[in-house]
């Protein structure tokens, strides 16, 4: 049988899909990684050495497969990575579509994230209908690389008829993040680093329900169309109260606005680490926290049968998870 390929497989998202294609047979499984990850040894799982920014190597990787699912992009609020951003997601997701063109998989899901259209400064619920919001997210490369991204690969849907699904997941929390690339802003509440609560609010989503999701859109979901994978719609304060409650910490009382935060943040970077505290809350997430990033899943609960756990659950696994990865 032809192998999946799987670019991205080392993330959190990834890692979680390798292990229930794995569980349900779904193989054999090519990943296309830099490094040298825990699969050298595992006779189910082909690894092929490359990156994501080069054609060469994604076109090597693609060769004899019957589906891909591109996972692969970078996680940063940093403008120092700016360029990199676009060379992983936009690049990236054309390396992708071009190899596809050549080796004809059956079929391509491409991870994009809900931001690219699930966000607002009001409480809104947004579905697949809702238009990019450059408006909202144009300052962040991270987000507009995933707009661009995303209308990439749906650009080589209509124009080359390749057969592309996107799945646009919300927040990924849940167990077995180990570079903290989702789960960082939690990470920073339980080292008291979030002083005041945030205005907004947040759709999230256990990996392993996402990564369920995906495999859904595999095979079921409909070519050229998009599909949001969220959970619950909360505020940040009953996220942060709930975090608060599990951990056992207390929750901050202060609410302040957004323009006093930016305001206090640069002394609050210079003095903390003066008392042995640190204080790495950036203006970017600051902003973000203001603003909604609510959506809807009803589009993949009804035609992937996209289901998610009780989000408790889902807080728990990853304050346990992230004390555990501390105390280690």
């Amino acid at each position: 049988m032809k192998p999946i390929l799987i670019t991205g497989a080392t993330g959190f998202l990834g890692k979680h899909l390798i292990d229930q294609l794995k569980r349900e047979g779904e193989g054999p499984v090519r990943v296309l990684c830099r490094g040298a990850p825990v699969w050298d040894e595992d006779p189910a799982i082909e690894v092929v050495r490359g990156d994501i920014t080069s054609p060469d190597d994604v076109d090597r990787a693609m060769a004899g497969t019957r589906a891909v699912y591109h996972l692969a992009g970078i996680v940063s609020r940093d403008p120092k990575d700016n360029i990199l951003l676009y060379r992983v997601h936009v690049g990236g997701t054309r390396n992708v579509c071009e190899a596809a063109k050549k080796h004809q998989p059956e079929r391509v899901v491409v991870a994009s994230s809900s931001g690219t259209i699930a966000v607002s400064h009001e409480p809104v619920i947004h579905d697949e209908t809702a238009g990019y919001k450059h408006e909202v997210v144009g300052h962040w490369a991270y987000y507009l690389s995933k707009i661009y991204a995303e209308k990439a690969a749906l650009e080589y849907f209509q124009r080359d008829k390749l057969p592309i699904v996107v799945v646009n997941p919300a927040l990924l929390l849940g167990p077995g993040d180990g570079r903290n690339s989702s789960t960082g802003d939690l990470a920073m509440f339980l080292d008291g680093q979030i002083m005041s609560m945030p205005l907004g609010g947040m759709s999230f989503v256990d990996a392993r329900d996402c990564a369920a999701g995906v495999i859904g859109a595999m095979r079921r979901g409909r070519l050229g169309e998009r599909y949001l994978l969220g959970g619950p719609n909360w505020t940040f304060r009953r996220i942060v109260n709930h975090v608060a409650e599990i951990s056992g910490l207390r929750p901050p009382i202060l609410e302040i606005s957004v323009g006093a935060s930016l305001a206090m943040a640069p002394l609050l970077r210079r003095v903390m680490p003066l008392v042995g505290r640190k204080f790495e809350l950036d203006d970017a997430t600051i902003k973000m926290s203001s603003m909604f990033w609510h959506c809807s899943s009803a589009k993949a609960e009804s035609e992937l049968g996209f289901r998610i756990r009780d989000p408790l659950e889902t807080l728990r696994a990853t304050v346990e998870d992230l004390r555990a990865r501390r105390a280690a």
